[in-house]
């Protein structure tokens, strides 16, 4: 039915003109009417529920506050020589999500050679362009990923980068802000993929990085961005801590720290980030740094890199260091450490291995010293690295009661397409294939076109 809504109202006019007894009633109608009709104007209706969202999930962690949420891991399943046989080299990489085999392998390899040359005491890097995430959701990464594109004299913006890492549902009556609302977090491995597929320049991340490397780099001219955890106070005054990439610019050892572009902050152009406060956030993801540099000048970014040239040295590096801190650390800290040597053994493809790192770090979590910090509780939805250990282990139902308690007790609505994923893949491999094909498409709902669900659906003949 077509409704001619100029006609009504002027007839609502004529009729409250002459009944004064309806007066108020419609009067009140009339505002419902109009209040209703203006909602429904794209720009209100686009900010007003985004506010509803917000507020929906101030109410959702009120009464279920996400960091007393904890995953009580089931136990190791016997392991079989058929399990051993089918994470070798070949089949891991044909079964893979991207998140682990995006990196690109680097050109020919020129002869590692570091400079005995001193490091200068500070560096300040010209031509930064500062670029904030502010009036978006959850644009840590395209923001970042944009001035380190920038830097290099690309073009784009941060919306370019968004468009493609976190395209959002394909629901075409929002705008592409709107639609990527509920993906909370880019991977590393999806900006990566971006500068190199989608820009004429190159990327490369690693893990185990640490101050003397980002100092070297950042003296050849290199900036960098790494992933760090961000902490700050909440309503209630305890410490909160959320994932965030940071662009580094330069360093100043006279001041101690390095000059980063905190796209967070305001302002956050040029601010100093003490070392000792640099490494203990960078701790909680295990050293990742990646590096976008124009092709012409890999050669001299691999030697400034050093022995990070091999991705395997690295992540050896990064267990090593998470070892070390095992030993060195204590409290909350603790937990980043063990979770640091699960995620450096899935990296080498050691998961049986990390699934007993995991397992201790979640004890730790479970023992977590609340009184003055909230626990992690947004630690996975950046870091995925327990689904693998789990997985590739034969440990499918602390898969899925991992993404059970990520999906319906860390967050206040389950969008999180990572924790989607691997619970598919748990289901199915139980034999539950139809919540397999629900977890799949409900993450095509969040990233739509994402390869490892549409591939998923594929592989059981299905269509996106």
């Amino acid at each position: 039915m077509i409704v001619n809504w100029r006609s009504s109202f002027c007839y609502i006019i004529r009729f409250v003109k002459f009944r004064p007894q309806f007066n108020r009633v419609w009067l009140l109608l009339i505002g419902v009417l109009a209040a209703v009709g203006i909602y429904f104007l794209p720009p209100v209706q686009s900010r007003l529920s985004l506010q509803f969202d917000l507020l929906r999930s101030r109410v959702v962690y009120f009464f279920n506050p996400p960091s007393e949420a904890v995953f009580q891991p089931g136990g190791a399943s016997a392991l079989t020589i058929e399990t051993v046989i089918a994470t070798t080299r070949a089949e891991y990489l044909q079964t893979l999500t991207p998140e682990a085999t995006s990196t690109p392998t680097p050109g020919p390899t020129p002869t590692v050679t570091i400079s005995p040359t001193p490091l200068p005491a500070s560096v300040n890097l010209p031509g930064v362009v500062y670029v904030d995430q502010h009036e978006r959701w959850n644009y840590c990464g395209p923001a970042n990923l944009t001035m380190a594109l920038n830097f290099w004299g690309w073009e784009g913006n941060r919306d370019d980068v968004a468009r493609v890492v976190k395209p959002g549902s394909s629901d075409t009556r929002k705008n592409f802000i709107e639609r990527g609302l509920p993906d909370k977090n880019v991977m590393p491995y999806e900006l990566v993929d971006f500068v190199n597929e989608h820009t004429d320049f190159r990327a490369l991340s690693r893990y185990g990085g640490d101050i003397q490397l980002i100092k070297r780099l950042l003296a050849a001219g290199f900036p960098v961005v790494v992933e760090k955890g961000y902490y700050e106070r909440d309503y209630a005054g305890k410490i909160d801590w959320l994932g965030h990439y940071l662009f580094t610019t330069g360093y100043d050892d006279a001041r101690g720290g390095f000059i980063v572009q905190d796209a967070y902050l305001k302002p956050g152009k040029n601010l100093l980030s003490k070392y000792e406060t640099y490494q203990e956030g960078w701790r909680s993801f295990n050293y990742l740094f990646f590096v976008v540099y124009p092709p012409d000048r890999e050669a001299e970014l691999l030697a400034s890199l050093g022995r990070w040239v091999d991705e395997s040295w690295a992540a050896a590096h990064a267990l090593e260091i998470a070892l070390e801190e095992i030993q060195e650390l204590k409290d909350n800290n603790l937990f980043f450490a063990w979770f640091n040597k699960g995620t450096s053994h899935v990296a080498v493809r050691e998961y049986v291995d990390a699934s007993y790192a995991y397992d201790k770090a979640f004890s730790l979590y479970a023992d977590w010293d609340v009184r003055e910090q909230n626990r992690p509780f947004r630690m996975m939805w950046y870091q995925t690295g327990p689904y693998f250990a789990y997985f590739y282990s034969n440990r499918y139902q602390d898969v899925i009661s991992l993404a059970d308690t990520t999906l319906n007790e860390t967050i206040s609505s389950p969008t999180l397409e990572e924790s989607l994923l691997w619970r598919g893949r748990a289901y199915y491999q139980l034999g539950n294939t139809q919540a397999a094909v629900d977890d799949y498409r409900a993450a095509l709902k969040i990233h739509v076109n994402w390869l490892p669900a549409v591939q998923a659906l594929q592989d059981l003949g299905l269509q996106p």
